[in-house]
């Protein structure tokens, strides 16, 4: 099968997207608007970029798209791109297997007055460098400052460089690696599939 990208619609492409870029990690991020309300949402189309300095980047898409009856188009972002574009910050969660459901109701339609960290019971903890808060429950959180927002066609591409990350001593071995097998971090699959990462294999690197 050969398909042209141009002549499909948004809908097949993204089907199969997510079925073929898997598993991706997903990036919950949590920020807060210029009134200081706090917002948290799941995003999988996310990784990290680069370490000199530490990169990430995730992409939240629109809201909704409007169309007028004269061809005009209004963009309505969602709550996440409109924080980090209002005060250049925010601050990504890595998902564990323990908090997946959590995650996941916070991917909801909230109201925009709505703290999704109220709403589904998760603990603010105050960040150092930022002013959104991280997710306590979460074993691995990066407090990050845009670096800029790509926008191309419907898409945003939000990448931040990390200030601090802050992890749960468990989680960390004694010579600074991360424990795959305690961090049991989730990824997105298609639909409503998720997975963990503990089927793993090993490939030496040739030289």
């Amino acid at each position: 099968m050969f398909i042209k990208c141009s002549e499909k619609s948004t809908p097949d492409l993204y089907k199969i997207l997510i079925g073929s870029v898997v598993p991706r990690p997903i990036a919950w991020v949590s920020t807060v608007n210029a009134s200081g309300l706090t917002n948290l949402a799941p995003f999988s189309f996310f990784n990290c970029f680069g370490v000199d300095p530490p990169m990430v980047g995730f992409a939240p898409g629109f809201k909704r798209i409007i169309k007028d009856e004269n061809g005009g188009i209004t963009k309505i972002p969602k709550d996440t791109l409109r924080n980090v574009q209002e005060t250049s910050e925010f601050v990504v969660n890595i998902v564990s297997r323990s908090v997946a459901e959590k995650m996941n109701q916070t991917s909801a339609e909230f109201d925009a007055k709505t703290s999704e960290f109220d709403a589904v019971g998760l603990t603010a903890v105050k960040s150092e460098l930022v002013k959104p808060p991280r997710v306590a429950e979460s074993m691995v959180s990066f407090e990050c400052k845009l670096i800029q927002v790509m926008q191309y066609g419907n898409n945003n591409l939000v990448l931040g460089e990390i200030l601090a990350i802050h992890l749960d001593d468990k989680v960390v071995t004694a010579g600074g690696h991360i424990e795959p097998e305690v961090l049991q971090a989730v990824g997105r699959m298609a639909g409503s599939t998720y997975c963990t990462t503990a089927d793993r294999f090993d490939l030496a690197r040739p030289f």
